[in-house]
């Protein structure tokens, strides 16, 4: 079969990348009659949190911000979508160019500044979709914000009828401030007041929607202990590991190097496992993880997986790739559980964990 994004994906790399993550999802949305969901393994389902999810791959908050494509996304093949990161006013980010791709790192560094169209836009296109599949949003504070706890609530309160868990954005680098949050403290403040609100306000059968936590890779090793442990004290369903990195490490693209802001692609996978088999291993399992950061392959995939994930997120390495990865890596999970005569992916849960613990960086 021709690969057309291999095709077109010189004269994509010529354009602005904000400019061609915008055509992208207009093409998804034109191409629409032409995506048909691929055939889904049942060894690859899971049932977590009350929801049943079609496989573990799923689409990373930042590419569709504004809720635009989750019908086509699902029909591409994803597990489940997130979409947001969402404030509750409109934002236009911070100023452009504000996105850089780095191709000989197959990386990205983007200072975007939760730029989106406000809580309203969002809702009424998650009211009006037709496909069923998981769907999460991504909340986040305005920049001028006066009160971000109070944004989160209104973020919680906004998509209760609509999305099937919320995360908590407290890790992006390119919002002043924000990162503050992580503190144990000032964690502390925040989950409590969000956890109970959820109390107050369930569904018509009374079901409240999981909420998770997406955490920097940043955090230092001595911290990461007493974050995790707040995120159990308030039962907090899941944790996403992890959000960017501020670290421009072993990158062979130092010009680009000197940009200001978030790091993503191949470049954040070890450190951002790392530090998911530590999460792992610290709360005994306890917590389930959402992997991103740096999955290219069936291969990383597994290996995100053995050290400690239960679902998986993706979005960079589509820049470089395509739409084709999602079924490939799709395709080299099932292999993968043929070659060692398995049922489901929980049996490697964990099982690299300890080696990935100890990675120097």
């Amino acid at each position: 079969m021709v690969n057309l994004f291999k095709i077109a994906q010189p004269a994509i790399f010529q354009m602005d990348p904000e400019r061609a993550h915008d055509l992208t999802i207009k093409a998804l949305k034109m191409g629409q009659p032409f995506l048909h969901r691929p055939p889904q393994d049942p060894r690859l389902m899971q049932n977590l949190w009350g929801l049943n999810i079609q496989n573990p791959l799923g689409m990373a908050a930042g590419f569709d911000k504004n809720a635009q494509v989750t019908n086509e996304l699902f029909n591409l093949g994803f597990g489940f979508v997130e979409v947001g990161t969402l404030t509750p006013k409109p934002q236009q980010g911070n100023p452009k160019p504000r996105l850089f791709r780095l191709p000989k790192d197959q990386a990205v560094i983007n200072r975007m500044g939760f730029n989106n169209e406000g809580h309203q836009a969002a809702l009424l296109r998650l009211q009006a979709r037709t496909m069923n599949g998981v769907i999460g949003v991504n909340i986040g504070a305005n920049k001028d914000s006066q009160d971000r706890i109070h944004d989160y609530l209104e973020g919680f309160k906004t998509f209760q009828g609509v999305a099937d868990y919320f995360t908590i954005n407290i890790s992006s680098p390119n919002t002043p401030g924000l990162r503050d949050l992580q503190s144990p403290d000032a964690l502390d403040q925040l989950l409590k007041t969000i956890m109970q609100t959820r109390t107050q306000i369930v569904d018509h059968g009374g079901k409240q929607r999981p909420v998770f936590v997406k955490i920097a890779p940043d955090i230092p090793d001595h911290d990461l202990e007493p974050v995790l442990y707040k995120l159990l004290d308030h039962k907090v369903d899941a944790v996403i590991i992890s959000n960017t990195t501020l670290s421009r490490q072993g990158l062979k693209d130092q010009r680009k190097a000197a940009q200001a802001g978030g790091l993503s692609g191949r470049p954040l996978f070890a450190r951002s496992t790392r530090m998911l088999a530590r999460a792992h291993i610290i709360p005994e399992g306890a917590l389930p993880i959402i992997g991103v950061g740096g999955i290219e392959s069936a291969q990383t995939a597994w290996m995100k997986l053995e050290a400690g994930a239960n679902l998986l997120q993706l979005y960079s390495c589509l820049i470089y790739q395509g739409p084709s990865l999602i079924k490939k890596i799709l395709k080299g999970l099932s292999a993968k559980l043929d070659q060692e005569h398995l049922h489901s992916l929980a049996s490697i849960r964990g099982r690299t964990s300890e080696k990935w613990a100890n990675l120097k960086l």
